[in-house]
């Protein structure tokens, strides 16, 4: 894959930028389309839970990428994503937060930042919209464990000084989707970077509920499981740290 022109689209106020973002996809849109906000009116998590932060005290943007990849590889998108943003907030303030299967990044249990894919079949293959909020002042609501860089290190960073940084993070993490060598090498740093590796979880999904102990990712990056001595392989889920603990 040649070098991706990055096309950062600025609007003060929008709905959703994922929302946005999704109705310009098209067989000729081209990868590397980005929409920031200083303001989401409906702003959305997984689940359609709603994300709501005031003007400028997060980061919200939204990414487009078309890997060539199938439907189920698609959380190594998010994967990519996740490890370009965690290392642009390293890079930026010293703050190292960990990834939590299958869509967040946290420091200790406290939620920092929160993905949304979404896909779109197109004649020319998958295109992947990846929305991201991560919360630079504003801590979140009361009723969620949540916090922010500046709770974390006193430091205020600006949206777009992030986004640049992680926009600098994530094509190199692009071009690893583009090979099984470079999938491998990506699932590996996800692994290393995932808290939920080694902790004891509750799997919760529409019409069941899993305990066990989280013991790595496979291959497309979905959740391996010891339930009750057998390994169970988890695409969906919400996920919730029983113990944060590690073996």
């Amino acid at each position: 894959m040649s070098s991706l022109v990055w096309r950062v689209e600025h609007f003060e106020e929008i709905d959703s930028t994922n929302t946005y973002l999704k109705e310009l996809v098209s067989d000729d849109c081209a990868e590397g389309r980005v929409v920031i906000a200083d303001f989401q009116r409906a702003g959305r998590g997984r689940l359609d839970r709603q994300w709501v932060s005031p003007p400028r005290g997060s980061l919200l943007c939204s990414i487009l990428l078309r890997p060539p990849l199938e439907a189920h590889q698609l959380q190594l998108v998010v994967a990519a994503v996740a490890l370009a943003t965690r290392t642009a907030l390293e890079r930026l303030s010293g703050l190292r937060a960990q990834l939590k299967w299958p869509n967040d990044l946290v420091v200790a249990e406290n939620k920092l930042a929160g993905l949304l894919a979404e896909v779109i079949e197109t004649a020319q293959g998958f295109a992947v919209v990846v929305g991201l909020g991560v919360n630079l002042t504003y801590e979140g609501p009361d009723d969620v464990p949540a916090t922010s860089v500046r709770a974390e290190t006193g430091l205020t960073i600006v949206p777009r000084g992030l986004l640049d940084i992680l926009l600098e993070e994530l094509e190199g993490r692009r071009q690893c989707l583009d090979s099984d060598e470079g999938r491998a090498t990506l699932r590996r740093e996800y692994e290393r970077a995932l808290s939920t590796i080694g902790s004891l979880v509750r799997v919760e999904q529409h019409d069941a509920t899993f305990v066990g102990r989280a013991v790595g990712v496979d291959d497309e990056g979905r959740l391996l499981v010891d339930v009750a001595g057998a390994i169970t392989t988890f695409e969906v889920g919400d996920v919730v740290h029983v113990r944060s603990d590690r073996t």
